[in-house]
């Protein structure tokens, strides 16, 4: 092992580029749907290496001394976000004839740029690296760091966020709801990073000791959380609806008669054995025309739903329209109770870009740029999230597609719900890695707020979880179906607050700075 380290310390130009981009693409396969997480065990070691045999220009000024680590960091952030985000682009092949042109924009421009966090994740390490544990300590500072700037930095997008790889099973994801995605992603690189240490073995016996009990740390808090029984006061009849319309349909008129007939039938068809739901949910914008220019289709839901039930469904809503001034779209999720009446609503707040809006419209339109994903409008953002009261007087929060995917959003708002909803159409990517990573990142708020989930879907992956994150069921993608199934909900979390996961998440950064920092003294101070 110290003769291949060795070898590649030594690396230079492109093949220390191509190394770098190999061991980032080589630690997708422990996001899902692969959850191969030992693999990290080989991507984050060979980036310690690499790292180790960057040198900047002496006599450079302070960026140019960080030049080489923030370029291996970058490399291996753009095989890391090219290998994971590549089905992106399917959703441009839907329509292909309209949007195949910025193909290349989404599959190789969004990893370019996510590539850019990954480089400053290695360029903060650098400024504290040393030759033992202390550099360990540097690099999980630096993607946590990293990490947490990508969820909100130009809107955010902490997708595939690598503290999701020690997470593949609900025995492993209940620390997060101790430390938060901030303390995962540290101590997630701090230990995938472990194995370096074997190689000149300085620190090997307290590196592997501190491994060790993070380990089975991780592992015991799982199990004992997994054994205590769920809390719960009341349950909750739903039914969640996967339509699986094809996406070439999904917004042609001449069928939008025929889909809503589709999910009438799928909401009202009796399942032998079950209860009748209280609850039925449908996808985002499976409604598929507006209420406004179709008002019988609220008589015709109605009509459909018995007593006592209702029905949360993604909608397209149109507000404002005058004869001065054109008419704002929302992503929306509407609450359609028994009488044919909307209930309750909320818009989208987290806007997809280039997808349901146009950032820099104005300047971008100039020179030809529209929106980049095929669908009904350009969208407005929402101005707040507030929870919808559910039958039986639940409060279930709805996040409309990515936005489950941020942490500190649904932490915000969850306090005051005992219920995750998130309606989504996956659709657009297939039979990708996509939907499969989209699913993990939901099923994970599950995990971290103390809270059952829903999730309509759809086409992938339509599913109810419980408050551990355990999959109670599930539709696999291509299906037309639904799920039929009392979920347990208690009156408030058993976890702790969302404010003070952050804190934990802070402390567990902070130490892991504080170690690196000791250590890089050490390292400087001239030897006896």
């Amino acid at each position: 092992m110290e003769r291949l380290a060795g070898r590649i310390i030594l690396l230079w130009g492109w093949r220390r580029a191509l190394a770098a981009f190999l061991a980032g693409a080589l630690a997708v396969f422990g996001q899902a749907p692969y959850d191969f997480f030992a693999v990290c065990f080989i991507s984050f070691p060979v980036l310690v290496w690499l790292l180790d045999g960057t040198t900047g220009e002496a006599s450079g000024g302070f960026l140019k001394r960080l030049r080489p680590a923030f370029a291996v960091g970058w490399w291996f952030g753009f095989g890391y976000f090219l290998a994971g985000l590549w089905w992106i682009g399917q959703a441009l092949l839907v329509e292909a004839d309209d949007y195949a042109w910025a193909l290349p924009f989404a599959v190789i421009g969004i990893p370019l740029l996510l590539a850019f966090f990954y480089g400053v994740a290695t360029a903060v390490a650098r400024l504290l690296w040393s030759s033992g544990l202390g550099r360990i300590a540097a690099l999980a500072v630096g993607f946590a760091l990293a990490e947490w700037l990508r969820g909100f930095v130009l809107t955010g997008f902490p997708w595939n966020a690598v503290g999701y790889a020690a997470m593949p099973v609900p025995l492993l994801m209940q620390s997060v709801s101790a430390i938060g995605m901030n303390g995962m992603n540290a101590l997630a690189v701090f230990v995938f990073a472990m194995p370096a240490l074997l190689v000149g073995r300085r620190n090997l016996a307290v590196g592997a000791i501190l491994a060790l009990v993070l380990v089975c740390a991780h592992l015991g808090f799982g199990y004992l959380r997994l054994t205590t029984p769920v809390p719960a006061d009341r349950t909750l009849d739903i039914r969640i609806v996967q339509p699986s319309v094809d996406m070439r349909e999904k917004w042609d008129a001449s069928v939008r008669d025929r889909i809503f007939a589709t999910l009438l039938g799928m909401s009202s068809t009796p399942d032998p054995g079950k209860k009748k739901p209280q609850l039925i949910l449908w996808p985002e914008t499976s409604v598929p025309f507006l209420f406004t220019e179709r008002p019988d289709a609220l008589t015709a839901l109605g009509d459909t739903l018995a007593d006592g039930q209702m029905l949360v469904a993604g909608a397209v809503r149109e507000e404002g329209a005058s004869a001065n001034t054109g008419a704002r779209y929302y992503n929306s999720v509407v609450a359609i109770n028994d009488k044919g009446e909307i209930a309750d609503a909320f818009d989208k707040v987290h806007l997809v870009p280039f997808g349901e809006y146009l950032p820099f419209a104005e300047l971008l339109r100039r020179i030809g740029v529209e929106q980049l994903v095929a669908g009904p409008t350009m969208f407005s953002a929402g101005n707040d999230r507030h929870p919808i009261v559910l039958p039986g007087a639940i409060r279930g929060l709805p996040f409309i597609c990515y936005e489950v995917i941020f942490p500190d959003e649904v932490a915000v708002d969850a306090a005051s719900s005992q219920l995750i909803v998130n309606l989504t159409n996956d659709a657009w990517f297939g039979d990708t890695p996509g939907p499969y990573q989209h699913f993990r990142q939901a099923q994970i708020r599950a995990v971290e707020n103390g809270m059952p989930l829903l999730r309509a879907a759809n086409n992938g992956i339509s599913a109810a979880v419980d408050a551990r994150g355990r999959i109670l069921d599930a539709l696999a993608i291509n299906v037309r179906d639904t799920i039929d199934l009392s979920i347990p909900v208690a009156s408030s979390s058993d976890v702790i607050s969302a404010g003070q996961r952050r804190v934990n998440g802070y402390l567990i950064m902070l130490a892991l700075a504080l170690i690196a920092f000791v250590f890089s003294v050490r390292h400087k101070l001239p030897a006896n």
